[in-house]
């Protein structure tokens, strides 16, 4: 009997000894995409099913480039934040695209078709020692999140989910025949940086209807380090900005906190969300940026 509780004892300290040595290579395999990167953009459509296909006219090949800072705003057990800062012209600052990386969560926004999210909740075993990456907008709105398992195996270190979003910044302004973007998102850590590899599905969706796919593209998006030195006016940028944007992001945790629905305005005084925030000044105050937030919420 004294040896089958050993037996049993020391067959959970090795579970929980291997658990806690996974999420330890999970977080340095997340940290370890911050930092400076010269970035390469690709993205080209693959296959069009479109009826008309006379008329259609697919996306044009897009090659891209930039150099990004990505800054570690949060680093707690179970949360991590990076924001993403892009350098134009060695000088020129734009608050790019934001990801949070959520141990074991179960609080999800499904983005639905335009500018709407579904709150949905998960069983807290369906996401057992896996991490939500949670995308957010420019101006800190959602776009979209996803929950998956990394993976470490033969030197390779994966994560991969699918998960509906809106149109990319490169399409929503010149394609108007889908309204969803539907994406797998592999990140992969190198040995030279990381890449983001995404095979997208471009789907037409109606309410009370199937989903229509129009057209499929690839996009691969690589991370290649270089000395942090080289981002310099990324990270000045972000002493000077960050507590104007820890504010923007804590009125967004409010409205998130309230688990339900969420939809919002394309525009108020014929002005998207980011450009109102990218005008305001770094001491702008609490109460300003809740009005400006709440004003672009659909009650």
């Amino acid at each position: 009997m004294k040896k089958i509780v050993l037996l049993i004892l020391a067959t959970g300290f090795v579970t929980i000894s291997y658990s806690q040595d996974k999420k330890t290579q999970d977080v340095k395999s997340i940290k370890s995409m911050c930092g400076c990167y010269e970035v390469k953009f690709n993205f080209a459509e693959t296959f069009k099913y479109s009826k008309d296909t006379l008329n259609y006219k697919p996306s044009k090949t897009k090659h891209d480039y930039g150099l990004e800072w990505v800054e570690l705003v949060e680093d707690q057990p179970n949360k991590i934040v990076m924001q993403h800062l892009l350098i134009v012209d060695d000088k020129t600052i734009i608050k790019h695209w934001r990801q949070d990386w959520l141990f074991e969560n179960t609080n999800f926004y499904d983005f639905y078709k335009d500018t709407s999210w579904k709150f949905k909740k998960l069983a807290s075993n369906s996401v057992k020692g896996q991490w939500t990456q949670k995308v957010y907008q420019v101006d800190d709105s959602p776009r979209y999140e996803g929950t998956a398992t990394w993976s470490h195996y033969d030197g390779r270190h994966v994560w991969e989910n699918t998960t509906d979003a809106p149109l990319p910044r490169r399409e929503h302004t010149v394609r108007k025949d889908y309204n969803v973007l539907k994406r797998t998102n592999v990140h992969e850590i190198t040995s030279y940086g990381w890449i983001h590899d995404q095979d997208n599905d471009k789907i037409i969706r109606t309410d009370n209807a199937s989903d229509v796919l129009l057209a499929q593209e690839k996009g691969h998006d690589v991370y290649t380090k270089v000395a942090d030195s080289k981002c310099k006016a990324a990270q000045d940028w972000w002493k000077e900005n960050n507590q104007l944007w820890k504010k923007v992001r804590d009125k967004w945790e409010t409205v998130f906190s309230q688990n339900k629905n969420l939809n919002l305005e394309k525009t108020v005084d014929k002005q998207p969300l980011f450009m109102t925030l990218f005008d305001l000044k770094p001491d702008t105050s609490k109460e300003e940026i809740n009005k400006i937030i709440d004003s672009y919420i659909i009650k």
